[in-house]
């Protein structure tokens, strides 16, 4: 689907309640699939987000509000005007954004910043060594090699450096305050990207919000214990 001069690539399965799935920063619409292909009694769109997966890259450097717009334009084109959101990540900061602004059912937010961010540029090589225990990720094969941890800043395109430095640099806090949907968040207490003291300030800011905690896992908990994740996302939104 063209937005504004932007293809972006989705997909849209089944019927029901509509769930939307964004991924993380590099990745792509195959990191999200585990949930989705699960929620056999929705539907669920999985959206590449702009200058990843099959998407366009956008043509000015957009902030995390305006890939927030584009999920929005990209939805009401689908006729979904009330979403459940489901965002690991960068995918997950839109989706509190998203709700901040547009109308929601409910928001789960994987290991998802709202703070400014340091990027570590060697997270790539540790993420790597976390995939290979994570079965998930195993089944994505050279999937896991080539997207996990490619947050690293030197791998990314000019425009899509200027997109992560705002991404970063933006502070959501006064946003998600505003947030008046239920709201789950689902976190790993050895997260080495996003602290979990953040899932604990989250929890404080939104009005009603609760914290999943995976004692030991990290950044990707929500494959890492992918069971315990379908159970609990099942109970928050209904079967």
């Amino acid at each position: 689907m063209n937005i504004n001069g932007v293809f972006v690539n989705y997909t849209d399965v089944g019927s029901g309640e509509a769930v939307v799935l964004l991924h993380g920063w590099g990745q792509n619409i195959q990191m999200m699939e585990p949930i989705g292909n699960n929620l056999v009694n929705k539907r669920v769109v999985i959206i590449d987000l702009p200058g990843h997966g099959k998407s366009e890259e956008p043509k000015e450097a957009w902030t995390v509000y305006d890939y927030a717009s584009c999920i929005h334009t990209l939805l009401t084109n689908l006729k979904i005007d009330e979403p459940i959101l489901i965002g690991h990540s960068f995918g997950g900061k839109i989706s509190l954004v998203y709700a901040s602004k547009y109308k929601t059912k409910k928001v789960i937010g994987l290991a998802c910043p709202f703070k400014k961010q340091i990027v570590k540029l060697s997270f790539k090589t540790k993420a790597l060594k976390f995939a290979k225990k994570i079965p998930v990720l195993n089944k994505l094969e050279g999937f896991a090699k080539k997207h996990i941890g490619s947050t690293d800043y030197k791998n990314a395109s000019e425009m899509m450096r200027k997109i992560m430095v705002l991404t970063v640099n933006t502070d959501i806090t006064e946003d998600v305050k505003k947030i008046k949907c239920p709201t789950l968040l689902i976190w790993g207490t050895n997260d080495l990207q996003v602290s979990i003291d953040d899932a604990y300030e989250l929890e404080k800011l939104i009005k009603d919000c609760g914290v999943v905690v995976y004692d030991g896992c990290t950044h990707y908990a929500y494959l890492e214990r992918l069971d315990q994740t379908l159970r609990v996302i099942k109970s928050f939104i209904g079967e």
